[in-house]
């Protein structure tokens, strides 16, 4: 989407880190601007901050887990400014810990938040972009935890790469109506990621008090981390170029290069395989065909 100003960008988990990175991002472009979070107050905070820079902005209270709730934001969105152009399914949070500690409403909260707000929030807006038949452009928001798994973060990892998952098989099914889909896989960026539990809605219980230990050394990984405005403009650069993967921390390609390795050392290990060998069998070289629709 090269052509940005004059177009509307709705972005969830955007009154705060990445996603009021990206709004200030996309509103310097001429874009309007709006944010859609479940914190009223930290709405309030930061359409003053955009409305201090001239940027054309609104801001709607949405609880990403709540199809309903995203769809009245979109209406309202669709109300304010007529379209709707990129949307960033950008809300998150984060839990983890040992097998045994992490609870079933973990799990089901992480993955609510995580995964089916972005499956609601693309479902929400397909539709309407196809109405609109302009295009459009989505950007999820996924992690370097969506390409490599580190121990203790398995919720928070697995819906990460999973959203990476949905992205690539989007883009396919999507490209035909001229709507891009990016997936953003940053690495440690300064949010407050690490205080999410904040934000928890009452249905999944409250947070665990964590090791105080591992609490700070994620406080201090996460606090040290990259300026967020960085990473929104390189969003802004990826959705012009419509890049399907966009990275902003370039130093962790070797992390992710050896897990690519050991993906490639396995593979190999199988075309030695005596129980393998002779098998006949030939895999289809070609699995966009399987979703494809003639």
């Amino acid at each position: 989407m090269k052509q940005v100003e004059g177009r509307t960008a709705f972005i969830t988990g955007g009154a705060s880190g990445i996603g009021l990175s990206m709004a200030r991002s996309f509103g310097r472009a001429g874009m309007n601007v709006v944010l859609a979070d479940i914190d009223p107050e930290a709405l309030e905070t930061a359409l003053a901050d955009l409305h201090q820079r001239q940027i054309k902005a609104i801001g709607v209270e949405c609880d990403v887990v709540s199809r309903q709730s995203v769809q009245e934001a979109a209406k309202k969105a669709v109300a304010e400014f007529g379209k709707v152009h990129v949307v960033c399914n950008n809300a998150g949070v984060g839990a983890g810990g040992p097998i045994e500690e992490v609870r079933p409403s973990d799990w089901d909260w992480v993955i609510d938040v995580n995964l089916k707000g972005v499956v609601i929030g693309t479902e929400v807006f397909v539709p309407i972009m196809r109405e609109q038949g302009e295009g459009g452009h989505f950007v999820n928001t996924a992690s370097m935890a969506g390409m490599v798994s580190p121990p203790g973060m398995e919720p928070y990892n697995a819906t990460k790469f999973a959203v990476v998952a949905m992205s690539e098989g989007w883009r396919g099914q999507l490209e035909p109506l001229d709507i891009g889909v990016s997936v953003l896989c940053p690495g440690f960026v300064k949010t407050r990621i690490h205080e999410s539990g904040r934000a928890r809605q009452s249905e999944y219980g409250e947070a665990v008090e964590e090791n105080e230990a591992v609490s700070s050394a994620a406080a201090a990984f996460v606090l040290n981390g990259l300026d967020p405005d960085r990473v929104g403009e390189r969003v802004l650069e990826a959705v012009r170029e419509n890049e399907l993967y966009i990275f902003t921390h370039p130093d962790m390609r070797p992390t992710v290069e050896m897990r690519f390795a050991g993906i490639m050392e396995a593979f190999d290990r199988a075309e030695q395989s005596d129980a393998l060998k002779g098998s006949g069998y030939s895999s289809p070289q070609d699995l966009t065909a399987i979703g494809r629709q003639e």
